[in-house]
C-alpha cells in the first residue's frame, strides 16, 4: 500500500520531485522521514477521495487541482499552467498567432465584432464594427462560450473558415469566407497628439520593443523636428516580459543599472545595464502609470525615474516586485512559478508600495466655466488695428490647439497634464544655436 501511494503523489508532482531531489538527498534523514510521511498521507486522502466523494472524480482533475494548490499556496503568482492554459500564455507572449485578426466580444449569445485590425484577413473581407458572428464554418456560436468561438476561429495558417454575418442594415444574414493569416498582437499604439508624441504600450509581449521603435519613428514621421516630447503611456498595463520591459528601459537610458533581479541565493543576483543610445534623442519624458500598471510596467518606470529621464505622472503603481520563470513540464505543461525579487536601479524594492509618480494626478472629470464676458482692445470704438497679419494666423492656430486641449481634457485629465508638462518643459529646453 505504501509503494501505491508514493506512486500516486510522484503522477502528481513527479515535476516537483524531480527539481527537488538533490535538496532530499542533502536533507537529514529525520526531514526526509517527515516528508515520506506527509507523502504518503497525500495517497491516503487521495485514496479516501477516489473512494467515497459523493460524485465519481476524474484522476487528471484531482492531481492537477493538487499541484495546483500546492503553487498556489505560496503567493498569487505562481501556479500550474494546464496544457491549454500554457498554450494560451505562449500565445499571449509570442504576441502571434494563425487567425483572424478581429476584437470580439459577447453579446446576446453571438460573437459581436468591436474592430478588424488592419491589414488581416477580417479586415481585407470587409467586417465592420458591430457585425455579430452567428455561425462558423455552419455551426451555430449561440450556446458557446466566447473562448470557444475564439479557439474555433483561430488555426492553421492559410486555412479556409467561413463565418455567417449578420448586419445591421441587411436583410438576411451573408456568408463570408476568410483565410488565416499570421496574426500579431499589438501592443504598442502611437499617435501624434498635435506637437507631442503619445505612444500606448499595453502589454510587454515579444512584440514589444520593435512596436515602440516603429512607434517612435511614425512620431518623427508625423510630427517632424517640431515634436516637443514623448508621453508614454502604462497604464493598466499588466505587465509581460522582463526582457522587454529591459529593452524598453534601454531605449531612452544612455547607461547605468536598468535593474536587477535576486533569487533565494543573492550570490545568483543579475544586473542588466543600458547600451548607449536614447531613440528620443533625449527630448522631454512622462510615464503615465496607475494602480493597473505592474510588473514590467513597473520596471520601466521605475528605470526611468531613478535614471530622471522621464517625469513619472499619474496615480501609485500596483506594487508587484515579484519575477516569475516558466518551467516546462513533461506533457506540455508548466509550473509558473516566483524565482526571484526585482530591485529599482536606487535599489528598491516596489514589491506592495509600488512606484509612487513624481507628480500625482488622479483621473478627474473636467468642466469647462463660462467665464464673465470682458472687453478687450479690440472691442473699443476707434481702437487701432494691429498691421502684423501673422497675428491672425497666431490666434486662430492657438483657438484650434485650445479647442484640441479641451477636448482631450474631457476625456482623460492625466493625458492632458501630461502634455501641457511637455510643452512646459519645452519651453525651457536648450535651443540649438545656429
Amino acid at each position: 500500500m505504501k509503494t501505491s501511494r508514493l506512486a500516486v503523489f510522484a503522477l502528481a508532482t513527479g515535476m516537483t520531485l524531480g527539481l527537488a531531489s538533490p535538496a532530499l538527498a542533502q536533507s537529514s534523514p529525520t526531514t526526509s522521514a517527515e516528508t515520506y510521511r506527509l507523502l504518503n498521507l497525500f495517497g491516503d486522502v487521495f485514496e479516501q477521495v477516489k473512494s467515497k466523494y459523493v460524485e465519481e472524480v476524474d484522476d487528471k482533475q484531482l492531481i492537477e487541482a493538487a499541484i495546483n494548490g500546492m503553487l498556489t499556496s505560496l503567493d498569487p503568482h505562481s501556479s500550474y499552467l494546464n496544457m491549454d492554459n500554457f498554450e494560451e500564455m505562449q500565445v499571449d507572449t509570442r504576441g502571434e498567432f494563425g487567425g483572424l485578426g478581429i476584437e470580439v466580444t459577447m453579446e446576446e449569445g453571438f460573437v459581436k465584432v468591436i474592430s478588424p485590425i488592419y491589414d488581416t484577413p477580417a479586415e481585407k473581407a470587409g467586417l465592420q464594427p458591430g457585425d455579430y458572428i452567428t455561425h462558423i464554418d455552419g455551426t451555430p456560436i449561440r450556446g458557446l462560450g466566447l473562448n470557444e468561438a475564439v479557439e474555433m476561429m483561430r488555426g492553421k495558417v492559410n486555412t479556409d473558415i467561413r463565418l455567417t454575418i449578420m448586419r445591421k442594415g441587411e436583410a438576411a444574414p451573408f456568408d463570408v469566407t476568410l483565410t488565416r493569416a499570421v496574426i500579431k498582437i499589438q501592443s504598442v499604439r502611437s499617435e501624434a497628439k498635435d506637437d507631442v508624441g503619445y505612444i500606448r504600450i499595453t502589454k510587454f509581449n515579444e512584440q514589444t520593443y520593435s512596436g515602440l521603435q516603429r512607434a517612435i519613428t511614425d512620431m518623427r514621421d508625423q510630427i517632424g523636428p517640431e515634436m516637443k516630447g514623448l508621453v508614454i503611456d502604462l497604464r493598466n498595463n499588466p505587465g509581460g516580459l522582463l526582457d522587454q520591459a529591459i529593452s524598453v528601459s534601454d531605449a531612452f537610458l544612455d547607461k547605468g543599472e536598468i535593474v536587477s533581479t535576486r533569487p533565494r541565493d543573492t550570490e545568483n543576483t543579475e544586473r542588466y545595464n543600458a547600451r548607449p543610445g536614447d531613440l528620443a534623442d533625449g527630448l522631454p519624458m512622462i510615464v503615465l502609470v496607475n494602480d493597473g500598471s505592474a510588473s514590467a510596467s513597473e520596471i520601466v518606470a521605475g528605470a526611468l525615474q531613478d535614471h530622471r529621464r522621464a517625469v513619472i505622472m499619474g496615480t501609485r503603481s500596483f506594487g508587484k516586485g515579484s519575477v516569475q520563470t516558466i518551467l516546462p513540464m513533461p506533457g506540455n505543461v508548466a509550473l509558473r512559478l516566483t524565482t526571484a525579487r526585482y530591485y529599482t536601479p536606487s535599489g528598491k524594492s516596489i514589491q506592495e508600495v509600488g512606484i509612487v509618480p513624481d507628480i500625482i494626478v488622479p483621473q478627474a472629470r473636467v468642466e469647462s466655466i463660462e467665464a464673465a464676458q470682458r472687453r478687450s482692445e479690440a472691442d473699443l470704438n476707434g481702437a487701432l488695428r494691429n498691421e502684423d497679419e501673422t497675428i491672425s494666423n497666431a490666434e486662430s492656430d492657438a483657438n484650434d490647439r485650445r479647442s484640441a486641449a479641451e477636448e482631450i481634457a474631457l476625456e482623460d485629465y492625466q493625458l492632458s497634464r501630461a502634455l501641457d508638462m511637455i510643452r512646459g518643459i519645452a519651453l525651457f529646453a536648450p535651443r540649438p544655436q545656429g
